[in-house]
């Protein structure tokens, strides 16, 4: 039987031809040594050839080159530029999204080579280009307000607020479903497991203030936000604080409608109020902590058969108001580590 050197690992074709040769050198015949090894006799000769020649190191096993790569180092910097920083709207694609499908279509026009699907996955990989879900930004940003913002105008609040003695806070309102989206779950390929969950759909509105100290409040209301409710949701929010309070906030109508100016111009300094650039939420710590609800909440733990939303979301917050370590870490993150510099 003869055998075929391809199904052999390499340190095992290595070894038979360190042995064969060495047998052959001690006095066996050639013929009968490729025999006991199942191996053609030619295929001896050209051992004892090699070895004639360059010693026994050219009988050692050599890494497998393999097949040569379709892209140089040179184009596979290309990919990589093309990817980071831009958009496939940018290169004629109608969608706004890098797929590998996208991916290759734009090396096989560049480049004129085509990669299957596969290949572009491992090629994006070795390029440490990953799959990441992308964050929304409104086409209306002003980046430079935004850059003011972090640079100039909160700089310049942190100072009146050491002046003044008063306490920063950021504010901002969420509304909370029963029906949030599923995370994902383990289960056997092809069987998409079923969570028992309510149908009846709940949802309640709420809002708080976070500040970088680990302060934080909440309030939860029904209805619609306009200027007369935020007014008694800041009402509330004042009642038994002794400092002054900055509060930082988005341009909702009913946070900058002409009844809470009023109110504020009342309040003789008690309270100031100061707005966000339009269409940037990261800027706003208060974010995450809707985020951290949203995800932590009702999401991982489905209501139970008559349990009211309002009652878990009420114990939600309570739970994040006591936890003061959790509240410092919404300020974290790098969209407003600008609150601590």
């Amino acid at each position: 039987m003869v055998v075929d050197g391809r199904t052999l690992k390499r340190e095992a074709l290595e070894a038979i031809r360190l042995i064969a040769v060495r047998r052959v050198r001690e006095g066996e015949a050639p013929a009968a040594v490729a025999r006991s090894f199942g191996f053609c006799r030619t295929s001896i000769y050209r051992w004892l050839r090699a070895e004639r020649r360059h010693g026994e190191k050219a009988l050692l096993a050599k890494k497998a080159t393999g097949r040569p790569p379709s892209l140089t180092v040179t184009r596979k910097m290309a990919v990589r530029r093309w990817v980071t920083g831009h958009d496939p709207r940018q290169y004629s694609f109608d969608f706004g999204l890098w797929t590998r499908k996208i991916v290759g279509a734009l090396i096989e026009r560049k480049f004129g080579i085509r990669l299957g699907v596969t290949a572009v996955g491992r090629l994006l990989s070795e390029l440490d280009i990953t799959p990441q879900k992308p964050l929304r930004r409104a086409y209306e940003r002003d980046p430079e307000a935004i850059e003011r913002w972090k640079s100039e105008e909160f700089p310049a609040i942190k100072r009146r607020a050491r002046k003044r003695g008063a306490e920063v806070f950021f504010l901002d309102e969420a509304g909370v479903r029963s029906d949030i989206p599923l995370g994902r779950t383990w289960a056997p390929r092809g069987r998409t497991p079923v969570v028992a969950t309510s149908g009846q759909r709940q949802s309640v509105n709420a809002i708080s203030a976070v500040n970088p100290q680990g302060a934080f409040w909440y309030a939860i209301y029904t209805g619609h936000l306009n200027a007369t409710r935020f007014l008694e949701l800041l009402r509330a929010f004042l009642r038994r604080r002794r400092k002054r309070v900055i509060l930082i906030l988005d341009r909702h109508p009913a946070h900058i409608a002409g009844l809470v100016a009023r109110f504020v111009q009342e309040q003789k300094g008690r309270v100031e109020l100061f707005f966000l650039p339009g269409y940037a939420p990261e800027l706003n710590p208060d974010e995450f902590v809707w985020n951290y609800i949203k995800r932590t909440g009702v999401s991982k733990k489905p209501l139970m058969k008559g349990e009211p939303l309002r009652a878990r979301v009420d114990q939600d917050l309570a739970a994040v108001k006591t936890d003061t370590r959790l509240v410092r870490s919404f300020f974290d993150a790098s969209s407003v580590a600008y609150i601590r510099d």
